[in-house]
C-alpha cells in the first residue's frame, strides 16, 4: 500500500493515456459516446482510447492487459490467459460493464448477469479500443450501469494491404496472426484470422498439472458505398476458445470449449444532402459453452445464449450546431442450460426507443442531452435520463467536463432460471452516476493532463447469497473516486503516461454483515507507468509497470488478495521496410500474486516473434 501512495503524486502529476486514433484517422474522434463519430471535445463523459500504435508498441495478447492500465479498470482472472475474466469499471460489478464486439452488444444472455467473459477475447487483429467510464444506458441501453467497452477491428484502408505476425515464448506458447483488407470501386473489405495456444500453468494453485489453453478467432468485413448517400456494412467475427481449468470436479483435466458468432448488417442512407442520416441494422449473437469433465468424456454441462438485435437511429442535422438523434431497438436474448439431468431455457423481449441532442450554444460549449425509454417483456417499463457537457474557453487547450447518467440493468435470463440458483423474484437494478473533469494540454500537445471525480449510487444490485445459494438484490451499494492520467512526449523519440486511479466501492445495504465492507475483488489502489524510446538506429525499447493495491476476495471482507506490482520490458527493430523481430519480458521480478483467491497467474515469461506488412 506504501508503494501505490508513494505514486499518487506522479500519477496526479502525470496519467496512462492511450494515444488516440480514430476510425476516419483523426486523432480527437470518439464512437462511444453516443453512438455516432465526434469529436472527444464535444463529450462530458470519460473516455480513454487504446489505438494500434498501442497495441502493437504494447505488443500484448490478451485485451485484458490492455485494459488493466487504464483509469477506473479493475479485473480479476480464474487462473492464467484464457480463464473467466471480468472487468469492473469504477467498481461495477462485471455484469455492469456492457462490450460491444465491431458495433455489436457481446454480453452473453446466458452468462451470470449477462457478464462478458473476456478470457477467450484476445487482441489477434484487434484495432482500437474505447472505454467509457460512466452510467450511460441513454445510448447504449442495459448493463451500462459501469461503462462500456468498445472494441473494434481495422476499416479497410485505401489500396491493398496485409500484415502478419508470428510469436514464440514460455510454456510453448504461439501466436499467429494476418489480415487482408483492400478498397476497389464501390467495395472495401478485409478479412483476418489468428491462433493462439499455450500449454499454461496449472489454474489452480493448488494443483501442479498443466491446463493448456488454444484460441482461434477470425474477422471479416465488407463496404459497399452505392452512392454518397446509400451504403452497406456487414461484419462478422468467431471465436473458438478451448481451456483446462480446475473447477468443481475432484478429477484433473475438466476441459471448457466456447464457439462465439457475432453478426452485423448494416443500412446506412443520408437524405437531404445529408441534414437526415439513417441507420438501420441486424445484429446477432450466438454463445455456446460446453464443459467436460475430461477432454474425451461426455459433456458434463453447457449453456446457449442467443441475442437478435434490430436497431434503428436517425441523426438530424438542421444546423452545423445541432443534432438530434432518434433511435428504436428491439433485442431478444434467448438462454438454455442442459447439464446434471435437467434442461432449461428462458427468453425475454426488450423494446426501447430513444432521443438525445447535441448543440453548442456558445463557441467551445457543446452539451448533450438525452432520455430512453425501454419495456421488459418480464419487468414493464423503465425511463432513463442522461446528460453531459464539456467547455473549452481556449480552442480545446483546456476542457473542462461534466456528466450525469442513470443506469438500467434487467435481472438476467441465469440470474432469474437458472434451475439451482435463478431467483424469479429479482428486481432491476438501477444506477445515478456523476463525474466532473479537466483535461489540460500544454505545449502544443507535448503534455496532457486529465483528472476526474466521479460517485455511483446503485439501487437493487444483484449478488450471489452464499447463505441461500441464490441471487438476491443487495438494497443499495455506492462507488466514488477519482482518476488522473497524464501522457507526455517532451521530445519526438520519447514518450510517457501514466495513471492512477482511487476507488472507494462499498456495500450501502444496512445488512449488519456486509454494511460498509468494500465490495470484492475491486483494489482501491492502481498505477500505472509506460514509457518508450525510439533510437535513431530504429530500435525501439519501452516498460510498462503496474501496482494494484489490496483487495478483499469476498463481500464479508475476511479474506484479503494482497496488492502486487508488475513490471514488463520490451523491445522492436525494423529489418528493412516491411519486417520488424520484437520481444518481450512480462512480470520481470517473478511477482507471485492473485487476482481471484486460489488462482494461479503466470511468473516471469519470456516472448519473441516477427511482423510483417505489405
Amino acid at each position: 500500500m506504501k508503494t501505490v501512495v508513494s505514486l499518487f503524486a506522479l500519477a496526479a502529476a502525470a496519467p496512462a493515456l492511450a494515444q488516440i486514433t480514430a476510425p476516419d484517422d483523426r486523432d480527437d474522434i470518439v464512437v462511444t459516446a453516443n453512438g455516432i463519430a465526434q469529436p472527444q471535445d464535444q463529450v462530458g463523459q470519460a473516455i480513454t482510447v487504446i489505438d494500434a500504435q498501442t497495441i502493437d508498441t504494447r505488443q500484448a495478447v490478451d485485451v485484458v492487459d490492455l485494459l488493466a492500465t487504464t483509469p477506473g479498470i479493475r479485473f480479476n482472472r480464474n487462473g492464467p490467459v484464457g480463464g473467466p475474466t471480468g472487468v469492473s469499471i469504477r467498481g461495477a460489478e462485471t455484469s455492469q460493464t456492457l462490450v460491444l464486439l465491431d458495433g455489436v452488444k457481446i454480453n452473453d444472455p446466458a452468462g451470470i448477469g449477462e457478464a462478458y467473459n473476456f478470457g477467450p477475447l484476445l487482441t489477434g487483429n484487434i484495432r482500437r479500443i474505447e472505454v467509457l467510464r460512466g452510467s450511460n444506458s441513454v445510448v447504449h441501453g442495459s448493463q451500462a450501469i459501469g461503462g462500456v467497452v468498445n472494441v473494434m477491428t481495422a476499416a479497410p484502408d485505401a489500396g491493398f494491404g496485409a500484415n502478419a505476425s508470428g510469436e514464440y515464448g514460455s510454456f510453448e506458447t504461439i501466436a499467429l496472426k494476418g489480415d487482408v483488407s483492400g478498397r476497389t470501386g464501390i467495395a472495401a473489405g478485409g478479412i483476418g484470422a489468428s491462433w493462439f495456444r499455450t500449454d499454461g500453468i496449472s489454474a489452480k494453485s493448488s494443483n501442479t498439472e498443466r491446463d493448456g489453453y488454444e484460441n482461434f478467432a477470425g474477422n471479416v468485413r465488407l463496404g459497399l458505398a452505392f452512392s454518397d448517400a446509400v451504403s452497406l456494412d456487414l461484419r462478422g467475427y468467431y471465436i473458438n476458445s478451448d481451456v483446462a481449468y480446475d473447477g468443481f470436479s475432484a478429477a484433473l483435466g475438466e476441459v471448457s470449449k466456447l464457439d462465439q458468432y457475432v453478426g452485423y448488417a448494416g443500412l446506412n442512407l443520408a437524405l437531404f444532402d445529408g441534414v437526415f442520416s439513417n441507420r438501420a441494422a441486424v445484429t446477432y449473437l450466438r454463445t455456446d459453452r460446453t464443459d467436460f469433465d475430461t477432454r474425451d468424456g461426455a459433456p458434463s454441462f453447457g449453456y446457449r445464449g442467443r441475442t437478435l438485435r434490430f436497431e434503428y437511429q436517425g441523426v438530424v442535422q438542421p444546423l452545423d450546431e445541432a443534432k438530434l438523434l432518434l433511435g428504436y431497438e428491439h433485442e431478444k436474448p434467448e438462454y438454455t442450460f442442459f447439464g446434471f439431468g435437467s434442461r432449461s431455457g428462458a427468453d425475454a423481449d426488450l423494446d426501447s426507443v430513444y432521443a438525445l441532442a447535441i448543440i453548442e450554444p456558445v463557441t467551445g460549449l457543446s452539451v448533450t442531452g438525452g432520455v430512453r425509454h425501454v419495456d421488459h417483456s418480464q419487468f414493464g417499463g423503465a425511463t432513463t435520463f442522461g446528460a453531459n457537457a464539456n467547455w473549452s474557453p481556449n480552442g480545446g487547450v483546456t476542457n473542462l467536463r461534466a456528466s450525469y447518467g442513470e443506469g438500467f440493468r434487467a435481472p438476467a435470463l441465469y440470474e432469474l432460471y437458472d434451475t439451482f440458483s435463478g431467483n424469479r423474484n429479482l428486481r432491476p437494478e438501477r444506477s445515478q452516476s456523476y463525474d466532473i473533469g479537466v483535461d489540460q494540454s500544454f505545449g502544443d500537445g507535448a503534455a496532457v493532463i486529465a483528472l476526474t471525480a466521479f460517485q455511483r449510487d446503485t439501487k437493487s444490485q444483484i449478488n450471489f447469497d452464499n447463505a441461500t445459494f441464490t441471487y438476491d438484490n443487495i438494497d443499495r451499494t455506492r462507488a466514488r473516486g477519482m482518476e488522473a492520467s497524464l501522457a507526455l512526449r517532451p521530445v519526438e523519440p520519447l514518450s510517457f503516461s501514466a495513471a492512477y486511479s482511487y476507488i472507494d466501492a462499498r456495500d450501502r445495504s444496512g445488512r449488519p454483515a456486509f454494511e460498509g465492507k468494500r465490495l470484492a475483488r475491486r483494489a482501491e489502489h492502481a498505477v500505472s507507468v509506460s514509457v518508450d524510446y525510439d533510437w535513431s538506429f530504429g530500435l525501439a525499447t519501452g516498460a510498462t509497470v503496474l501496482v494494484v493495491g489490496d483487495s478483499f476476495d469476498n463481500a464479508a471482507n475476511t479474506v484479503r488478495l494482497d496488492g502486487y506490482a508488475l513490471a514488463g520490458v520490451r523491445a522492436s527493430l525494423p529489418i528493412g521496410d516491411r519486417l520488424e523481430v520484437y520481444g518481450r519480458v512480462d512480470n520481470l521480478f517473478d511477482a507471485d500474486y492473485q487476482t481471484a483467491g486460489g488462482y494461479n497467474v503466470y511468473g516471469r515469461t519470456a516472448h519473441g516473434g516477427v511482423r510483417v506488412r505489405f
